[in-house]
């Protein structure tokens, strides 16, 4: 916007630039021809007076005056009798015919003649001026003066030259003042953009109303703090409502599966036992499913953030998921950095990410393979890769990996939040996650975290915001989550204690 007022101020400026210079340098064209006409005709007719009694008389010319005056302004002097022929020429030999030079015929007829002409002579314009050499009411002769019209195109050059600059320099100026100008008008609409900006990343804080803002955008701004209100409001009570439901669903869903359980010495058949273990499976399921919902339910809550060795973290979560992949058939590998990588994270939150990436890897991984944690440390950044060797995911699948609840095989566990946990726990610690083939066949999750070094050297203002919008997630960047291991990992560590 503001460029645009600054175009219209210059446009509106050149315009009248033009209005008002255009016309002065033509009239001073005008003015400077006309002068050199009339002190021409001035110079002409004080020559003409010193050969009237020779040309009337008939007696021999002196051409020194001419020669004088020719060498002293540059014009060429030329002298005619009545006849039209030369009897003085500064410029060449007298006794030419002029007599049908239109300039020469009507100061012959008693006339005066001045104006412009081109000369293919000179390849140039020149200046004429033509007085009858006349005494009594009788015309003797004629004396014609001629100049290189240079002169005056060179000085019409320098005042249009003049003209340029000085509109150049108006613009100039105008252009830092329309420049303020544009900035003062423009500045409660850049407010307004910034809240709105604010209002879609997740702050629906209301800050005042621009200063000297005109009544419109005030009343633009209120409804923005209005609908901000509102819209908090709602996402309050959405997160309330869901954090409430899933709290309360926790304790009958555990009591539950104790009552389930008890049931199972009481059952003889082994079609009742395996019907009773459908039913259990069914209710740990439906627990994961209330643990992930508590979790997503606390997104929109301030991250806390706080520096973490990735590696030794990687290193204790691959030693607590060995036990477990060991009984499903499945080695889990470590290849760590071998030295502390001091990343920034949502303090919890590499523990969560790891047991979700690690939980969807034994789900899909075949009997007999490697899942494979890894931890790659850069200049900036720190990248952790869990790589599996299931039947991977196609570009489609990889896009919607992260959606909430989206699962790629309705045969396999879980509840389709996982990865939009673990994408919304790196993107609050200005990290992102992606999802990448695996060159020995399967899928490999990769989170990239902001190594402490890099994140302390980063603005302020900035942090948090490097890889937001990445990965096609629907979840705000900003967001965090309730921390805690998975649900999974959770049962295996009791069972191992």
């Amino acid at each position: 916007m503001i460029r645009r007022l600054l175009v219209s101020y210059l446009t509106v400026t050149a315009l009248v630039l033009v209005v008002l210079e255009v016309p002065l340098a033509l009239s001073f064209r005008e003015r400077q021809r006309d002068r050199y006409l009339l002190a021409g005709e001035r110079d002409a007719t004080v020559l003409a007076s010193f050969y009237e009694e020779e040309l009337e008389g008939r007696a021999p010319l002196d051409p020194s005056t001419a020669a004088e005056y020719s060498e002293r302004t540059g014009a060429r002097v030329v002298v005619v009798d009545r006849a039209g022929t030369s009897v003085i020429d500064s410029g060449d030999a007298p006794g030419r015919d002029f007599s049908t030079r239109e300039e020469l015929s009507e100061a012959l007829a008693g006339r005066r003649a001045s104006g412009l002409r081109h000369s293919e002579t000179l390849d140039g314009d020149l200046m004429y001026v033509a007085v009858p050499v006349a005494s009594g009411g009788e015309v003797h002769g004629a004396l014609r003066l001629t100049f290189d019209a240079r002169a005056l195109g060179e000085r019409f050059q320098r005042f249009l030259v003049g003209l340029i600059a000085i509109a150049l320099v108006v613009l100039a100026v105008m252009g830092a003042i329309g420049w303020a100008i544009a900035r003062s008008v423009t500045r409660p609409v850049r407010a307004l953009q910034h809240n709105a900006l604010r209002f879609a990343e997740g702050d629906l804080s209301v800050l005042p109303p621009p200063a000297n803002a005109p009544p419109e955008i005030r009343d633009l701004g209120a409804s923005l703090a209005t609908m901000a209100v509102r819209l908090d409001e709602l996402l309050r009570r959405q997160r309330a409502f869901v954090g409430d439901v899933s709290h309360q669903l926790r304790t009958p869903l555990t009591a539950l599966r104790l009552r389930l359980e008890n049931l199972e010495s009481h059952l003889a058949g082994e079609s009742d036992r395996a019907e009773l273990a459908a039913a259990v499976d069914e209710t740990v399921r439906l627990s994961e499913l209330v643990e992930d919902l508590l979790s997503m339910a606390r997104l929109d809550q301030e991250p806390q953030l706080g520096t973490e060795d990735l590696d030794r973290l990687a290193a204790e979560r691959v030693d607590t998921w060995t036990a477990l992949a060991e009984d499903a058939g499945i080695e889990v590998a470590a290849r760590l950095a071998g030295r502390p990588v001091e990343v920034t994270v949502v303090r919890g939150g590499v523990e969560q990410i790891l047991d979700n990436l690690v939980d969807n890897a034994l789900k899909v991984a075949p009997v007999g393979s490697t899942v494979v944690v890894a931890v790659h440390a850069g200049a900036r950044h720190a990248d952790l890769t869990v790589a599996d060797r299931g039947p991977g995911l196609d570009d489609d699948q990889k896009s919607r990996a992260v959606q909430r609840f989206w699962r790629g095989d309705a045969n396999v566990g879980g509840t389709g939040l996982g990865l939009a946990i673990v994408d919304a726990l790196a993107r609050a610690a200005g990290g992102a996650l992606s999802l990448e083939d695996n060159p020995d066949g399967g899928l490999v999750v990769r989170v990239r975290f902001r190594l402490a070094t890099a994140a302390a050297d980063e603005p302020r203002g900035d942090r948090g915001r490097s890889d937001r919008g990445r990965g096609g997630s629907s979840t705000p960047g900003r967001r965090s989550v309730v921390l805690g291991t998975s649900k999974t990992a959770r049962r295996h560590d009791s069972a191992a204690g």
